[in-house]
């Protein structure tokens, strides 16, 4: 399919449509690509300070249109309205990180005999990134920011049922004083543009976030190509509860570790792992923290979770909650027009699909363990290995469970996954590659070797 076709952008909360996009054909990508390669050639011959400088104009920018970034982000996506400022924040946040590395990418000087021995950190050309539906704007930062700083073009390609906050960003790139073709945002269908991105030889790499199911499809693709891919896929993350640990505090925020965002957040700690003898108290503890999560208009500044994004995803998220469903409680959810879905607290068995699959809504499973070694093949059990969260006051056991837990970011007494100053990614099937961190802007770079021989008087 060629065809350049347009869809609806629908306001989760009340079923209204706010825009029609038009999307981009296979002819439409092929000329941005073009136009990209050009502009990236003048970029990466600007001297580091420049391109330093228009990163940070583009951050200055973003910064003096946070509110209409998050209010757009409320209508588009339904993210309760703190949230989308602290997304919109986050992307100026990342930008002005970044504006730091262009006069920091030096390459080394390596001895050897007969000569001198440097490496560069050569640019890889056009960069195709392709972002999710449920952090928008935050997620396309994380791609495009180091990539740029790096030297290169980038394309981005926003999921067709979020795409308005992208869209927006890739216009205040231009009125930044970003060069022209530099940042592209190509709205669009994955089959299309997605596709695109993987086959055509102009682009050198491409940044997915998504599910693994497409992610494997991504890199199966650019391998044909043997293009350079990062990866951020899926999750099923653990939280795990030891009997000595704050058992208060770990209840009181369990729910924020899964239903941030409705739980649509691959980091979500979709499976509450509780020490067997103090599971009991802990659930009576959670059902009031569950209870107590606000649910409701995300353009009110008290809402802690809004909607979910779709019709199609709400019957994805219902579907593991069947009438017989092992429900132990709910949160409440407003009634009435919009993609509504009240946080849920299960009580499965370990094999039940709930345990294992990725809901990507709020709903979490509770599950008993009985000792450390039971917790960590318990929080082990699954292909993914993206995030998880270790409860316990025992300093020899945080560095034990950690260190044996098969995930790529992990928090002990907290719930924190993601700082643009540390790297962020995932093993197994949640991954390939790390975005964020100050190594970042490497990995959109080849490292070339150059042996200079120098001869004897």
């Amino acid at each position: 399919m060629s065809q350049a076709t347009a869809s609806e952008v629908v306001n989760p909360a009340t079923e209204e449509v706010l825009r029609t996009v038009e999307h981009t054909g296979e002819a439409g990508v092929d000329d941005a690509v073009a136009r990209a390669r050009a502009a990236q050639r003048r970029w990466a011959a600007q001297a580091p300070a420049e391109r330093a400088a228009a990163l940070r104009d583009f951050a200055a920018i973003v910064d003096a249109h946070v509110e209409e970034l998050a209010q757009l982000e409320v209508a588009n996506s339904g993210h309760p309205v703190g949230n989308a400022r602290w997304e919109a924040g986050h992307v100026r946040d990342v930008l002005q990180y970044y504006s730091a590395a262009p006069e920091r990418l030096s390459g080394k000087q390596i001895p050897v005999a007969g000569g001198l021995d440097v490496t560069f950190n050569e640019p890889l050309g056009v960069v195709g990134v392709i972002t999710p539906w449920n952090f928008p704007m935050t997620i396309a930062a994380w791609g495009f920011a180091p990539a740029l700083a790096a030297g290169n073009a980038v394309l981005v390609k926003p999921a067709e049922w979020t795409p308005l906050t992208t869209m927006r960003l890739g216009e205040l790139a231009v009125e930044s004083g970003l060069p022209a073709d530099l940042f592209q945002v190509l709205p669009g269908r994955g089959s299309v543009v997605g596709e695109r991105f993987v086959s055509h030889p102009d682009v050198r790499k491409i940044v997915f976030t998504g599910s693994t199911e497409v992610g494997t499809r991504v890199m199966a693709g650019a391998a044909k190509q043997v293009k350079r891919v990062t990866l951020e896929l899926g999750g099923k993350s653990a939280n795990i509860v030891f009997d000595d640990c704050d058992l208060e505090r770990a209840a009181a925020t369990a729910p924020y570790g899964v239903f941030d965002n409705s739980g649509q957040d691959c980091c979500a700690r979709s499976r509450i792992l509780v020490q067997r003898n103090v599971f009991d108290k802990f659930m009576e503890l959670l059902e009031p923290a569950v209870k107590g999560v606000v649910v409701g208009d995300p353009a009110s500044d008290g809402t802690e979770m809004g909607p979910l994004v779709s019709k199609t995803h709400w019957n994805s998220v219902s579907s593991f909650v069947p009438d017989d469903a092992p429900v132990a409680f709910r949160g409440d959810a407003p009634s009435g027009p919009g993609f509504w879905f009240p946080p849920t607290v299960l009580m499965p068995e370990r094999g039940d699909r709930t345990v294992t699959e990725e809901i990507f809504g709020p709903v979490v499973a509770v599950l008993p363990f009985d000792d450390e070694a039971d917790a960590i093949a318990l929080a082990n059990d699954t292909v993914y290995g993206l995030s998880g969260s270790i409860w316990t006051e025992n300093l020899s056991r945080a560095m034990r469970v950690s260190r044996a837990v098969e995930a790529g970011n992990l928090s002990v007494n907290s719930h924190s996954s993601v700082r643009y100053s540390t790297p962020f990614g995932g093993f197994k099937q949640s991954g390939l590659g790390r975005e964020l961190g100050p190594d970042a802007p490497l990995s959109f770079t080849e490292t070339k070797n150059v042996f200079f021989a120098v001869e004897e008087n």
